[in-house]
């Protein structure tokens, strides 16, 4: 009995298409602590699989990666997502934070970081550079400024909504820090996918971030 329970207990980690040296990599990184377990993934597993406390997600090509992560994260909106990629270009990372990731790390990141990533993640904040998030936000205000001078029909409790949108949080998160129902938020995030015209809330999250909407004939 006891055994079953610690095994209910464990946060489980999904590895999703990594080459078999990386997954042996982050796999020995995660047997240090005993609360995580370790499972090996790919994508079609990742989208039917919605027991996931974490999915880690290498960015291969770019594109392609980033299309899936969207559509991943729209499938499961309070999934916290890892993604590990080369290089720190601040575009690209907001980028991938706009289309669901939680967190990034560059490859080089040592054993140490990712732990510390994950712990972050899984506690239900964003791990990227500081600076990135100092341009996240930056973006998500300047959207919602923008929003008010080109969008009067956009309520203010509405911007308040996108911003949230914007960190990657989902409707618990949300309505938790706007002292709200999550109900409530379903009902706001459906009316702004209409008013802005996308399908999804991925979609919605871009957009709020770099204020296109601002753009969109009415």
């Amino acid at each position: 009995m006891e055994n079953s329970q610690t095994n209910e207990q464990k946060l489980r980690i999904g590895l999703v298409d990594l080459e078999p040296i990386r997954f042996a990599g982050l796999r020995e990184i995660f047997a240090s602590r005993p609360e995580f377990e370790v499972v090996a993934s790919d994508w079609a597993m990742a989208f039917r699989e919605p027991a996931f406390d974490l999915v880690i997600v290498v960015l291969r090509d770019e594109g392609f990666s980033l299309a899936l992560l969207a559509r991943l994260r729209s499938r499961h909106a309070g999934l916290r997502i890892l993604v590990i990629g080369g290089g720190s270009d601040d575009d690209k990372i907001v980028t991938a934070l706009g289309a669901g990731a939680r967190g990034w790390l560059e490859e080089r990141a040592s054993p140490a970081e990712i732990m510390r990533a994950a712990d972050v993640i899984l506690g239900g904040t964003i791990w990227a550079p500081r600076r990135v998030l100092s341009l996240f936000v930056e973006r998500a205000v300047e959207g919602a400024a923008r929003n008010r001078r080109q969008n009067p029909h956009f309520t203010e409790r509405e911007e308040e909504v996108l911003q949230q949108l914007v960190l990657a949080r989902s409707n618990r998160e949300i309505a938790q820090a706007l002292s709200i129902r999550e109900q409530t938020v379903k009902s706001y995030v459906a009316r702004l996918m209409r008013k802005v015209g996308v399908g999804n809330r991925i979609a919605l999250s871009v957009q709020a971030a770099s204020g296109e909407w601002g753009r969109k004939e009415s």
